[in-house]
């Protein structure tokens, strides 16, 4: 169903171009069809945050519920930006004010970089639990995507992530461990996800909390969870909002990291990604990259067009399914005065289940 453009958000015009039907406001207002406003609040830097964007707003607008999706994007203080990104956040983000004061029927909180050892040391740890501590008792249903997972759990249960042994990164098979839950209806079940973090909370720590796990892998653990009541709050701690070419684009920069001595490791290759004759290409430019260093010479770019044609994007129908089955949900359970959560059975003195 369609996405409403609001603003003239470059994304917008750039899912248009992909072939995505995006609304104008005048033409949505000619449609008898219901709205849900969804909020994305985009913790992303600025290198990842218009791809942020694009991603997510494309399994917003795939889903295939009877609506109109209004999404209303916004940020938080405390994250560095640069002039580029502050004046595109001043031009098409809205303020947190305005979106508390004019409600949510659905959020999606996006990850972020870190740069402290806790996350309640972040400088945005403060205005983010500001935002979980509204969400948690004034709109539907929330999504968190990998650090936003862990900053919640944190936040409501008191339990901090774990340092993983090695980054976790890679695109890795997942298997649905609840197949009667409304989120993993009609997927496979048998799935990849992408996954890209240093830190993870165990199956185990989920469980304990209560915390319903659906969806795990061998390598990678838990990629899916939903709150105690089962949907209140769903967790991603993969990333199956990520594009063919996300991968690609983390690896580069950590080669770059490497180049300029802001790591003193060249990178591995992301688990199960690139096959043989791309690993071959890589390691040819890894050989060009360590002379460069070594002399002094300038870094020769990296020849990602070569590879980019042999990338598979293995994880976009089950990531489409499991968005529709979360937003279908929101759609069931939400009532008609939008942006009013209705839910038959569930504690208003306590809405999460926590």
């Amino acid at each position: 169903m369609p996405l409403i453009a609001t603003t003239d958000l470059p994304t917008f015009r750039r899912l248009r171009e992909e072939g995505e039907e995006i609304l104008t406001p005048e033409r949505a207002a000619h449609q008898n069809i219901r709205e849900l406003h969804i909020g994305l609040i985009n913790l992303m830097p600025d290198a990842a945050l218009e791809a942020t964007e694009r991603q997510f707003l494309r399994l917003v607008g795939a889903c295939n519920q009877i609506v109109q999706f209004h999404v209303h994007l916004f940020t938080l203080d405390g994250l560095p930006r640069g002039p580029e990104m502050a004046e595109h956040i001043e031009k098409y983000y809205e303020p947190f004010d305005k979106i508390r004061r004019e409600g949510l029927d659905a959020l999606i909180i996006s990850g972020a970089n870190v740069s402290q050892p806790h996350l309640q040391m972040e400088a945005f740890w403060r205005p983010l639990t500001e935002v979980i501590a509204w969400a948690k008792e004034s709109v539907t249903s929330t999504l968190c995507s990998c650090l936003a997972t862990h900053a919640l759990i944190q936040y409501c249960y008191g339990v901090e992530r774990s340092r993983l042994p090695d980054k976790r990164w890679g695109v890795f098979s997942h298997k649905v461990v609840d197949r009667s839950h409304p989120l993993t209806s009609d997927i496979n079940t048998r799935f990849d996800v992408p996954h890209s973090r240093y830190n993870g909370i165990y199956r185990e720590d989920m469980e304990r909390l209560g915390l319903k796990v659906l969806a795990v892998s061998k390598e990678a653990d838990v990629h899916l969870a939903v709150s105690p009541d089962g949907f209140r709050v769903v967790f991603f701690q993969g990333h199956p909002e990520y594009d063919a070419i996300s991968l690609l684009k983390e690896y580069k920069r950590e080669v770059v990291r490497f180049y300029r001595n802001q790591r003193t490791d060249y990178p591995p290759f992301p688990e199960n990604y690139f096959n043989a004759e791309a690993r071959e290409i890589l390691n040819e430019y890894r050989s060009l990259v360590t002379e460069a260093k070594i002399s002094g010479a300038p870094l020769q770019p990296m020849p990602e067009e070569r590879i980019i044609e042999d990338l598979d994007n293995t994880w976009r129908d089950s990531a489409k399914a499991v968005f529709n089955n979360w937003l279908g949900k929101v759609y069931q359970i939400t009532d008609d005065d939008r942006r009013r959560p209705f839910m038959p059975g569930v504690d208003p003195e306590n809405p999460l289940g926590l």
